[in-house]
């Protein structure tokens, strides 16, 4: 991987459920979806836990346009392939109607120790997320890094919270998905490391205790990725619209920058307050970007537009270097004054059917922009990220 001309290069991991358009409910074709969307996508596609949903990855990206580019040919694949089986792609953090019982697992031999592992914690995991990659020079850096990004994994919940729903129900919550996942023994917000060393050690000890059963269920919110020299922030809930996941992209691609150079200049990372790192996860997952949030410096509940305008300060000169501040920050606005949760409820209020639901988030998750015949699927092959 090399370096983009502006920063490190960044790239994306989507998530999508698979829908029958008669029903709104989602549809165990994952494996069938996945054939289709491989003869143009090739590795750039692959399966996931569950026969819900599979999960389509772009090259490393040099910048916004680039990632947007490639977001917008992979996901106008990803719907044809669906189309192909008579079924829709809908991206969203959690299944907004479903068959009730275990969710239908993938059989794929990777998957095997989980099942024997977590047994029924895998009956729930129907959730779909976006995993953000970027560039960084080595596991120590990683491992730092992920130190300075814990303080805002919070606020990166409720900026993309995309999951109120669950099996035909409001749960009360922005962000279910974040909920849900939290379960697993290795998973929310990863502890503050010292060093690769430590981070070995503490990786090395949890697979002795069968907490982890392979580096694909290290389900930290941050980490360092086991296959290429990144970090790989997975917090997000997959946002609905195309525009959303590639602004949230790039502010992490610079928040990440950010600490790359707080890391040259000898800084590890701030330590913060395990409970109240947690407090606040539950917050931003509950309310999402209304009402207040939990500022962790402090301690104090601060209106989340405040802690958005923090973060972008945090992000400001990274953004600006990139020429990418105006558009993120616009995306930010957006998602801060009605998110995905917030639309999902919109939807679902006009008529007080969840179909309603099913069908924008199915609308949304086709809504590409157009693309240039020069940047059509003959350049969609070549080796994307691939961490699940």
């Amino acid at each position: 991987m090399t370096r983009g001309e502006k920063g490190p290069t960044m790239g994306v991991e989507e998530e999508y459920f698979l829908v029958d358009p008669g029903s709104r409910t989602v549809v165990p074709a994952g494996s069938l979806v996945l054939r289709r969307a491989a003869d143009i996508l090739r590795d750039r596609v692959s399966g996931e836990l569950t026969e819900y949903q599979f999960e389509a990855k772009t090259p490393p990206c040099s910048g916004l346009d680039d990632l947007r580019a490639q977001l917008a040919r992979i996901r106008t694949a990803v719907v044809a392939a669906a189309a192909t089986e008579g079924l829709r792609a809908a991206a969203s953090g959690t299944p907004v109607l479903a068959a009730h019982g275990p969710a239908p697992i993938r059989d794929d031999p990777a998957y095997r120790p989980g099942l024997d592992a977590y047994r029924a914690l895998n009956d729930s995991y129907a959730l779909c997320a976006l995993h953000t990659h970027v560039q960084v020079p080595d596991l120590e850096h990683a491992v730092l890094v992920c130190n300075h990004l814990r303080p805002w994994l919070p606020l990166l919940v409720a900026l993309s919270a995309n999951s109120p729903f669950w099996e035909g129900r409001d749960t009360g919550y922005a962000s279910w998905r974040t909920v849900s996942g939290g379960q697993w023994p290795v998973a929310g917000p990863p502890p503050y490391f010292t060093s690769a060393d430590h981070y070995k050690r503490l990786c090395a000890t949890l697979t002795e205790t069968g907490a982890a059963v392979g580096d694909h269920t290290l389900l930290w919110d941050v980490r360092p990725s086991a296959h290429v020299p990144t970090v790989e922030i997975r917090v997000m809930d997959v946002p609905t619209r195309l525009e959303e996941t590639a602004a949230l992209a790039a502010l992490v691609r610079a928040l990440v920058a950010r600490a790359l150079e707080r890391v040259a200049g000898g800084d590890p990372g701030p330590q913060v307050c395990p409970a109240l790192l947690r407090a606040a996860y539950w917050r931003a997952a509950r309310d999402g970007c209304s009402g207040d949030a939990l500022d962790l410096r402090s301690g104090a509940l601060v209106p989340v537009s405040r802690l958005v305008g923090d973060l972008v300060d945090q992000a400001r000169p990274a953004l600006e270097e990139y020429g990418e501040l105006a558009p993120v920050t616009a995306v930010l606005g957006e998602l801060t004054g009605r998110g995905g949760a917030e639309r999902q409820r919109a939807a679902f209020a006009r008529r007080s059917r969840l179909v309603d639901v099913v069908d924008e988030l199915i609308q949304q998750t086709a809504s590409v922009p157009a693309l240039r015949e020069a940047d059509g699927m003959a350049e969609v092959g070549g080796a994307g990220f691939s961490c699940t």
